[in-house]
C-alpha cells in the first residue's frame, strides 16, 4: 500500500487534561464529543491524525460517516485517508478477553467506513486503513489480524452461497481496501527492548513501502520509573533505526509522549527539547492535556513546528552499559512504588475521570509484577503522586552512584531539565519519601524553584488523607493539576 504522507502529530484521548474543551458540556469526554473533537484536532490545531481508541468503551463503528457527512466542506479540502488519517486503537484479543469480539467488530466496520466515504467523495480512497495493536508481545499477534482482515474481512467476498450462485461481493460489493497495516504498541521491556527482531520477522514475507511502529512511554515510565521509560525507548529506536538501514522498508516511530515529565514532557513549550531527545522518532502523541490546558493559539503553534521538523539518526546508546545500571534503579524504584501504594490508591479516589470509559488494562501493571500490588493506570498514578507533593520523576534516584548518573546524562540529554521541571511541584515537608532519597534529591542540586501555591495545596491534600474526614479534596486535586497544567 503506498503512502505519502506520514502523519507527524497524532492527537489521543489520553485523559491527561484538567480542563474540558469548549465543545462538552460534561467535564467527562465521550460518545458525540469525541467526533467533535476528532474534527476540532485536525480543522483547528492542525493534527494531522486521530488515533480513535476502541478500547474500554462503546465503540462508534460509524465514526467516519459522522464525520465527513456533519463536516462535508472541511473533508471535501482535507480528504480523510489522504490529507488528514484516523487510526483505530483496537483490543488485543490475548490480554483483553472481555473486548476481543470487538477487535472483529471494528476490522469489519473499515469497508463499511470505506463505502460511506467513496459515497460521498467517489474517489476510492480509504479513510481508515491503518489500526494500532496495544500490548504487542509476538509477531503471531501482528500477523493474525494482517491475516483476518485479508482473508476472512475481505477474502469472504470471493465466496458464492451454493453453486452457480452469485459471490458475495456480487451480492453486497466489493470490499475496500485490500489490505491493512497493522501497527504495533510495544509497551513492556522485553518487547520494547526485542521489538526490532518482531519487526523483521513480520516484515520478512511482505511487500510494504513502509511499517510503522508505536512505542510507549506511560507505562514503562510506571512499571520501571522515568529513566526506564527514557532509555528503553532510546534502545529500542537505536534497534528500529539500524533495522531500517539493513531491510529495503522505511520504519517510521511513533512514541506515546504526554505532558508530565515522567510520561514525556511534550507540551507546547518542550517541542524543540522532545524532539531533541528522540530525534529519530516520526510521529509524537498530541495527548488531551496538550490540547485542553494550554491557549490555542500555543498548542497550533507546536503542532506546526512538530509537522516541520526533520528526523535524524537517534543517538548511540551502549546498551550493555546501561542497562545493568537500570537494573539497580528498578529495583529501588518498585521498592519505593511499595511503600507508597497505600497513599496512591487512597488519593486516588479523588482524581477526577475526564473521558466516559474504562481504561485500558496494563499488560505488566504491579497488579501482576510486585508482589501483587494494585495501582492505578498511569495517569492516575502520576496525579496522585503530584497531588500529595512527590514528583514520580525522582522515585529510585537514590540507588545510582554519580558515574552511573554520569553515563545516564549521556544519553538522556535532558534528564535535569526534566527533573527541574517535575521539582517545581516537590514538597519537601512531606514524610512519605525516604532520606536516601531525600538526600540524593539535594546531592543532584538541580536549580529549581518550588511553587509555593502547589506545596500549600499539596501540604492541604496529604493533612485531609491523614483525617478522618476527607474535606473538598478532589477540588484541591484540580487545584493543584490546574497550576501544573496537566491532570497527571
Amino acid at each position: 500500500m503506498i503512502r505519502m504522507n506520514i502523519p507527524k502529530c497524532m492527537s489521543t484521548q489520553h485523559p491527561d487534561n484538567v480542563n474540558s474543551p469548549f465543545f462538552t458540556e460534561s467535564s467527562e469526554i465521550g460518545g458525540e464529543d469525541e467526533i467533535m473533537e476528532a474534527y476540532y484536532a485536525f480543522s483547528h490545531l492542525g493534527c494531522d491524525e486521530q488515533m480513535w481508541d476502541c478500547e474500554g468503551k462503546e465503540i462508534d463503528n460509524y465514526v467516519v460517516k459522522k464525520l465527513i457527512t456533519r463536516y462535508k466542506t472541511f473533508f471535501e479540502e482535507k480528504r480523510l485517508g489522504r490529507d488528514v488519517f484516523l487510526t483505530l486503537r483496537v483490543p488485543n484479543p490475548l490480554i483483553e478477553r472481555a473486548e476481543a469480539k470487538i477487535l472483529l467488530e471494528t476490522l469489519e466496520s473499515i469497508p463499511r467506513s470505506f463505502d460511506a466515504s467513496n459515497l460521498l467523495f467517489n474517489d476510492d480512497i480509504a479513510p481508515i486503513f491503518e489500526i494500532i495493536l496495544p500490548m504487542t508481545t509476538s509477531v503471531q499477534s501482528i500477523e493474525r489480524i494482517y491475516k483476518y482482515y485479508k482473508d476472512f474481512v475481505v477474502g469472504k467476498q470471493n465466496f458464492a452461497f451454493q453453486g452457480g450462485d452469485i459471490t458475495i461481493a456480487e451480492w453486497i460489493g466489493k470490499f475496500k481496501p485490500e489490505q491493512i497495516n497493522v501497527i504495533p504498541l510495544f509497551e513492556d521491556k522485553e518487547h520494547m527492548l526485542s521489538a526490532h527482531e518482531i519487526l523483521r520477522e513480520y516484515l520478512i514475507d511482505k511487500d510494504f513501502e513502509y511499517q510503522r511502529v508505536f512505542l510507549a512511554r506511560s507505562d514503562p515510565a510506571m512499571n520501571y520509573g522515568l529513566l526506564s521509560a527514557v532509555l528503553f525507548n532510546k534502545i529500542a529506536l537505536q534497534k528500529i533505526y539500524n533495522l531500517a538501514e539493513k531491510i529495503n522498508i522505511e520504519l517510521f516511530p511513533i512514541i506515546g509522549v504526554g505532558s508530565p515529565p515522567f510520561r514525556g514532557n511534550l507540551c507546547p513549550d518542550t517541542v524543540e527539547r522532545v524532539s531533541n531527545e528522540y530525534p529519530s522518532v516520526h510521529t509524537f502523541t498530541i495527548q488531551s492535556a496538550f490540547k485542553y490546558d494550554n491557549p490555542p493559539e500555543k498548542v497550533t503553534r507546536a503542532i506546526n513546528q512538530i509537522k516541520e521538523r526533520k528526523r535524524s539518526p537517534p543517538r548511540k546508546v551502549e546498551e550493555e552499559k546501561i542497562l545493568p545500571i537500570l537494573d539497580k534503579y528498578i529495583e529501588e524504584y518498585s521498592r519505593q512504588i511499595k511503600l507508597l501504594a497505600p497513599f496512591i490508591n487512597k488519593i486516588a479516589r479523588f482524581v477526577p475521570k475526564r473521558r466516559k470509559r474504562k481504561l485500558h488494562i496494563g499488560l505488566f501493571g504491579y497488579s501482576r509484577s510486585v508482589n501483587g500490588i494494585q495501582l492505578p493506570r498511569a495517569i492516575t498514578f502520576t496525579a496522585a503522586l503530584y497531588s500529595i507533593g512527590i514528583p514520580p520523576e525522582i522515585l529510585g534516584l537514590n540507588a545510582l552512584s554519580d558515574k552511573d548518573l554520569e553515563q545516564v546524562e549521556e544519553v538522556y540529554v535532558n534528564f535535569r531539565k526534566d527533573l527541574k521541571d517535575a521539582l517545581q511541584y516537590y514538597n519537601p515537608h512531606q514524610d512519605y519519601l525516604p532520606e536516601p532519597l531525600i538526600e540524593k534529591i539535594n546531592e543532584l542540586n538541580i536549580d529549581h524553584e518550588i511553587n509555593e501555591e502547589h506545596e500549600s495545596i499539596t501540604t492541604f491534600i496529604s493533612s485531609s488523607l491523614k483525617k478522618i474526614k476527607n474535606v473538598n479534596i478532589e477540588e484541591q486535586v484540580l487545584m493543584a493539576a490546574n497550576i501544573r497544567r496537566f491532570l497527571g
